[in-house]
């Protein structure tokens, strides 16, 4: 599907200076890649699983690494 659409100044400055900085993109490739990250956000909870986070730990961060085998001392 073609569109055309408008730019503010800025904004087209800006975009022109991203396609520098990133000879390998296209006008094209960025205007898809925003537009489906706009349309369909990532999920949150695949972010938090792929940095090892869960809703409920069973110790903090901290404590983990001063016990790394997950055992508590009583």
């Amino acid at each position: 599907m073609r569109r055309t659409i408008y730019l503010p100044n800025d904004l087209a400055v800006r975009v022109e200076q991203y396609l520098r900085d990133h000879p390998g993109v296209s006008l094209s490739a960025l205007v898809r890649e925003s537009l489906d990250a706009r349309i369909n956000p990532p999920d949150p909870r695949a972010i938090l699983e792929l940095a090892g986070l869960v809703p409920e730990a069973s110790m903090t961060a901290r404590e983990h690494e001063e016990n790394p085998f997950g055992r508590r001392d009583r």
